[in-house]
């Protein structure tokens, strides 16, 4: 108790301190709650931000707000309106990258998740670019994802119908899609350098939204005198970049030339081409970042939706049931499933849909910054202002949903039963900086469920009566480990 009450005195005395300076601004930016007010709400939370504080404030405030973060105004768009209004009808006017204190430690400005400008439209373009030419959107990529959804499935029967927890194996199998294309090769789940790598992973998601996380970008200096919050979450960051650059020089010597394998190998031969080019940003320090980058976007948010999407299977069994039958009457037991057949199975295509709105695996969408002055929707936002996009309060929206707080497929059927693909789900982003890996994970999400709903029905272990359904409150949002029976269906024992 002691020490929330020395944190709940230094964060009190912060705001003392600012309180004349944020005087001299608040009338810029659009209306929002005190800062006092904003800051004990995260202090009831458990010094973490929980995404219904966005969504109760903007009750009062409106779809655009402001929240302060010490001298830092945070414009919050909440509600599909103001979403979209920012995300895609200016687009480009939100296309920066806020570079934040924790951040900028982190990232270095590099990359493509964390860049801006130049560097941001170099690296993406060709990321994109790259991604495509190792099969992403054709049946190269697809492929490699069908023999990973097996390679599960094997693991789980592996198991005999006993309890296990499927969080490590659907991690593995997912994250080997983005290896493959990244460095050229898989891990197995029992991998000491895999495992090191998840870990880290789940270290760096679980910081963000802390109360130490939002004490670094108010005060990036308290780090000199209090570092020990922040050494697992630097540490999983190097960890990370560590094993970016090991692969890159394995890469080295084995170049390919005239055959490269994979992501690294065209990053490097980029490099060969730009090294006299004035304008190239095509470097090591690029290069470890892109792959840090895909390698913890494509392993965790896919991941922790598929995980979701087993729990809710099991605590919905007349759902599990329903998409079983509609597997079986459109593959039967043996048929490849690949993503093209998705409008055989539109009732499974709503369900993986609703599992993404239902279980919103995001804290918010990624934050933004203006790049010039702008209105919308009534609200001036100042150049340089920190965007943040409220995708929860789009997937709970009363006024879009029919029953915004219960799980429903038929929020993606239209009265026919057909699939209809809602605008509204923007859990991927929108605009310039929509994900880059968007329909990779799209393909992932269909293969790996199908697959698995195939060949197995999912139950609580004897005795469980039920599960957390709570999310993990972090950068993003997997369900809390649990452990599931994973009993083989007949036509597949």
């Amino acid at each position: 108790m002691w020490i929330r009450a020395v944190l709940i005195a230094v964060l009190v005395c912060l705001l003392i301190l600012l309180f004349l300076k944020l005087l001299q601004s608040w009338k810029k930016y659009p209306p929002g709650p005190p800062m006092l007010l904003s800051a004990v709400k995260i202090v009831q939370c458990g010094f973490r931000i929980h995404p219904d504080i966005l969504v109760e404030t903007a009750k009062q405030y409106g779809s655009i707000f402001t929240i302060w973060g010490a001298s830092q105004p945070l414009v919050i768009l909440s509600g599909f309106e103001a979403v979209k209004e920012g995300l895609i009808k200016h687009s480009e006017i939100f296309s920066g990258r806020p570079v934040t204190p924790f951040y900028k430690a982190i990232a270095k400005e590099k990359g493509i998740v964390f860049s801006n400008g130049h560097t941001w439209k170099q690296q993406r373009k060709f990321g994109l670019v790259t991604l495509r030419k190792l099969g992403l959107g054709k049946k190269g990529v697809e492929n490699q994802i069908q023999e990973e959804a097996q390679q599960l499935v094997e693991t789980f029967a592996r198991a005999k119908g006993q309890p296990i927890d499927p969080s490590i194996p659907i991690i593995n199998s997912v994250s080997n899609v983005i290896c493959a294309l990244v460095f050229g090769h898989r891990y197995s789940v029992d991998d000491e350098e895999f495992l090191k790598l998840i870990k880290a992973i789940e270290n760096g998601v679980k910081f963000g939204g802390t109360f130490f996380h939002l004490l670094y970008e108010v005060i990036p200096g308290i780090m000199k005198y209090i570092s020990w919050p922040y050494k697992t979450v630097f540490g999983a960051a190097d960890v990370v970049l560590s094993h970016a650059r090991k692969e890159t020089e394995n890469h080295r010597k084995q170049p390919a030339q005239h055959d490269p394998r994979d992501f690294i190998d065209y990053y490097l031969l980029q490099m060969e081409k730009s090294k006299n080019d004035p304008t190239s940003t095509y470097d090591d320090e690029n290069l470890a970042q892109c792959i840090s980058d895909l390698f913890v976007a494509g392993t965790d948010t896919t991941s922790a939706t598929l995980q979701w999407g087993l729990l809710l299977m099991m605590t919905h069994p007349d759902i599990q049931e329903k998409i079983q039958k509609e597997i079986e009457d459109a593959f039967g037991s043996s048929q490849l499933i690949s993503y093209q057949d998705r409008k055989k199975a539109p009732y499974t295509f709503a369900t993986i849909h609703e599992i993404q709105r239902f279980k919103c695996i995001l804290l918010a969408g990624n934050p933004r910054e203006t790049v010039q002055d702008v209105n919308i929707l009534g609200s001036f936002i100042p150049k340089g202002t920190t965007i943040v996009p409220d995708v929860h309060s789009v997937c709970y929206d009363p006024k879009l949903w029919e029953t915004p707080q219960k799980f429903n497929p038929n929020h993606f059927l239209d009265k026919d039963g057909q699939f209809v693909d809602r605008e509204e789900l923007l859990l991927f982003g929108a605009g310039a900086r929509v994900c880059v890996g968007k329909e990779m994970a799209k393909i992932e999400l269909f293969i790996f469920f199908t697959n698995l709903l195939r060949a197995f029905t999912f139950k609580l272990p004897e005795g469980v009566k039920e599960v957390n359904t709570e999310p993990v409150l972090g950068l993003t949002m997997p369900p809390h480990h649990y452990k599931l029976c994973a009993i083989a269906r007949p036509s597949n024992s």
